[in-house]
């Protein structure tokens, strides 16, 4: 190949054009594929982290669907690696026999070492808890926020929608002045 066709063939790829991307898939830049809005009322929410998540291949086309479950799932250190428990992915229609996944299976999440054990330290000192708030794509590959909580007593639950039903109010309050006021 000569320096001409190899200028044309590199600029056609960074431009969008043919060799970009997937072959007939959209690029997906940061899709939400779910989120755990249960997370956020059951825990306070002391620090996130995303990382990423070993996945089959069956696995990441019922994500695209938008097919999976993150109620009552958590997160655990096991051995040195970081592992999402509770997620439920159901199985892809079209992968059966060879190609399907078990829905309930354990994943290993990507994080670098420093991080797995800076999140040992403050989960065992304080006894926190590790809870995905969503799933998401990101440049064509799925990752997990995952937050370092601590669970909430019913009153604390019930003083948080509290203080945001008073925000709110307030905020509702400011915007009826101004408009009034114009």
């Amino acid at each position: 190949m000569d320096m001409a066709a190899a200028k044309r063939k590199g600029a056609g790829a960074q431009a969008g054009g043919k060799g970009a991307g997937v072959k007939g898939a959209p690029k997906e830049m940061n899709r939400l594929v779910a989120s755990n809005r249960r997370a956020r009322h059951d825990y306070e929410i002391i620090d996130t982290v995303e990382c990423g998540m070993v996945l089959q291949g069956s696995e990441v086309k019922s994500l695209r669907e938008g097919r999976i479950a993150l109620q009552d799932s958590y997160a655990r250190i096991d051995d040195g690696e970081m592992w999402l428990f509770g997620v439920h992915v159901p199985p892809y229609a079209q992968a059966n026999g060879f190609g399907a996944h078990d829905p309930n299976r354990r994943r290993k999440l990507l994080l670098h070492r420093r991080q797995i054990d800076e999140w040992m330290g403050k989960s065992k000192q304080n006894s926190l808890t590790m809870v995905p708030l969503k799933i998401y794509f990101k440049d064509g590959r799925a990752k997990v926020e995952l937050a370092l909580a601590k669970g909430r007593r019913q009153y604390d639950k019930r003083h948080a929608i509290a203080a945001r039903d008073a925000g709110r109010d307030a905020a509702r309050e400011a915007r009826a002045a101004t408009k009034n006021r114009s």
